[in-house]
C-alpha cells in the first residue's frame, strides 16, 4: 500500500482501512479512496477552503459529499469526506451510452440551477472571476503552452494577457445560477443510470448558467473523442445536450466561458 502521511485526528477516523489512489484529474491534489469515505490532500488555498465551505452549505441542498474531518497542517489541506456512490460519468460503462450520460448531465445541471442562491456564500460572478484571471496573468501562472492548440489558439490570442483583455472587454450579461464551476463528466457521478453526486465543489457558488453548459459541452468532447484517453465513442449528438436543457445555444457565451477557462 502507498505510503502516505495522515494526521492523526483523520488516521483515528480511517484506522487502518486499505486505500487505492485516485489517478483521475485532481491536478496538484492528492486522492485517497476508501471504501466509504475519500481523503483529499492538496496545498492549502483559498479555493481548498471554498470546497470545505460550499460542502458544508450544500448539505441537505445537493447530493454531494459529507465532509468528516477539515484540517490544515504545514500549508496542506486535509478533507476527509463521505464517499459518493456510483462511477464517474466519464466511465466507459456511461460513455457507450451516448444518449443516456448526455440526459444525466443535463438533469444534474437542472439540479444546480434548482438551489437557492439568495444565501450563497461564495460570488463567482465574471467580476470576480476576471479579478481572479487577472492576478494570474499578473503572477505568470497561465502557461500559453497549455492553450495555444486549444481554444484560446485557434482566437489567435499570443499572451494571456491579450486573452485577459479580450475577455474583460467582451463581458455576456449573465443569467445567474448555482453553478458547480468545474461541470466536467470526472466530478458528476452516477449510479444505475441514475446522478448519484457532485463532487469537486472548488469553485462552486453564484455564477452564469452558460459557464458551467460551456465547461459540460467541452468535456463531452474531450472524452468522447479520446484527449485523456485512446479510446474514442462514437454516437455523441452533442445538439442533444440543449435539447435535455431546452435551451438554444448560445456559442457566444460558449466560447467566453471555455475561453476564460484556458487562465485557470
Amino acid at each position: 500500500m502507498d505510503t502516505v502521511y495522515i494526521p492523526k485526528p483523520i488516521l483515528d477516523l480511517v484506522r487502518d482501512q486499505p486505500f487505492e489512489l485516485d489517478s483521475v484529474g485532481h491536478s496538484g491534489s492528492k486522492i485517497l479512496l476508501f471504501s466509504d469515505k475519500v481523503l483529499k490532500i492538496q496545498p492549502y488555498s483559498r479555493d481548498t477552503v471554498a470546497e470545505y465551505e460550499m460542502m458544508k452549505w450544500l448539505e441537505n441542498k445537493l447530493p454531494v459529499p459529507k465532509c468528516l474531518y477539515h484540517l490544515v497542517e504545514n500549508d496542506t489541506d486535509y478533507l476527509l469526506m463521505s464517499r459518493i456512490a456510483g462511477k464517474m460519468s466519464c466511465d466507459d460503462e456511461y460513455m457507450t451510452d451516448a444518449q443516456t450520460v448526455v440526459k444525466i448531465l443535463a438533469d444534474g445541471l437542472k439540479r444546480l440551477w434548482q438551489v437557492d442562491i439568495k444565501a450563497c456564500p461564495m460570488n463567482r460572478t465574471l467580476e470576480s472571476k476576471l479579478a481572479e484571471a487577472k492576478k494570474r496573468v499578473d503572477a505568470g501562472l497561465c502557461d500559453i503552452e497549455d492553450w495555444k492548440d486549444s481554444a484560446g489558439g485557434a482566437h489567435g490570442f499570443n499572451t494571456p494577457m491579450e486573452l485577459y483583455n479580450w475577455l474583460s472587454n467582451n463581458r455576456p450579461n449573465e443569467e445567474l445560477v448555482f453553478s458547480h464551476g468545474d461541470y466536467c463528466l470526472p466530478n458528476i457521478f452516477v449510479k444505475e443510470h441514475e446522478l448519484s453526486g457532485f463532487i469537486d465543489l472548488g469553485h462552486s457558488g453564484v455564477a452564469d448558467k452558460w459557464h458551467d453548459i460551456a465547461l459540460c459541452y467541452r468535456s463531452l468532447i474531450h472524452n468522447s473523442t479520446g484527449k485523456f484517453s485512446e479510446k474514442t465513442y462514437d454516437g455523441f449528438d452533442l445538439s442533444l445536450l440543449f435539447c435535455e436543457l431546452g435551451v438554444e445555444p448560445d456559442w457566444e457565451k460558449i466560447n467566453y466561458y471555455i475561453l476564460l477557462d484556458e487562465l485557470f
